[in-house]
């Protein structure tokens, strides 16, 4: 004859549970150090290349141009970026003169996607101090004054008389300055199950030359 099986006894099924809870326990920790370490979202990096004014019309203190920055994105990420919430914005004299949404798109994991936004710049009136006369250099310095300027580290936009500039001590005539602010929002799905919320952002102020239009320097 077999002889019945006794029921598993209280005790057994509170060691059972125990074991079930401190091996789940021990998973979620695994899970979290592998997100926080592998996996933890970072914000998309910005680098802008190129700063272009391809038109550019000045007349009865007003000025109106195109504008096109060229911008690197570079996705940190172990996972696609989908950006849906970006625009770059331009100021003048703190009020906004331009401005543009980016279309919605997506980064793979790791890479560094180029691009260009182009957009026209309606006319708008200069402040008073942009459009004052400045003493060009004299005719034999004229060879100085006509060298490239180039960013460095000691002045904020590459040209260290700000409006109305000096490059090697002489002056190069009348300048304006804006401002542009990139943002790009979106989200990361780590796993295909955790989503996080990530913005990249940049500003630039960009030195032009009022009387041909010309980008002189950028600092971002």
């Amino acid at each position: 004859m077999v002889k019945p099986q006794k029921p598993p006894s209280g005790r057994t099924n509170l060691a059972s549970c125990i074991v079930a809870t401190v091996f789940l326990i021990f998973l979620v920790i695994i899970v979290l150090i592998v997100y926080f370490t592998v996996f933890k979202p970072q914000d998309p990096k910005i680098s802008v290349n190129t700063v272009q004014l391809p038109s550019f019309s000045v007349g009865n203190n007003t000025v109106s141009f195109t504008f096109s920055q060229y911008v690197t994105v570079r996705n940190p990420n172990r996972a696609v970026f989908t950006h849906y919430d970006s625009s770059i914005q331009l100021l003048y004299s703190g009020s906004q003169v331009g401005f543009m949404f980016i279309p919605a798109g997506k980064i793979e994991a790791g890479r560094t996607q180029y691009m260009a936004a182009t957009f026209a710049v309606q006319s708008f009136p200069l402040a008073p101090f942009a459009v004052q006369s400045f003493p060009l250099a004299p005719p034999n310095e004229a060879s100085a004054a006509t060298m490239p300027i180039t960013t460095t580290t000691m002045g904020p936009i590459g040209v260290p008389g700000g409006f109305g500039g000096t490059n090697n001590g002489n002056r190069i005539g009348p300048t304006m300055e804006i401002e542009s602010r990139m943002e790009m929002g979106g989200r990361i799905r780590v796993l295909h199950f955790f989503t996080h919320h990530v913005k990249a952002k940049s500003g630039c102020r960009v030195t032009i030359a009022v009387t041909d239009g010309s980008v002189l320097g950028f600092h971002c």
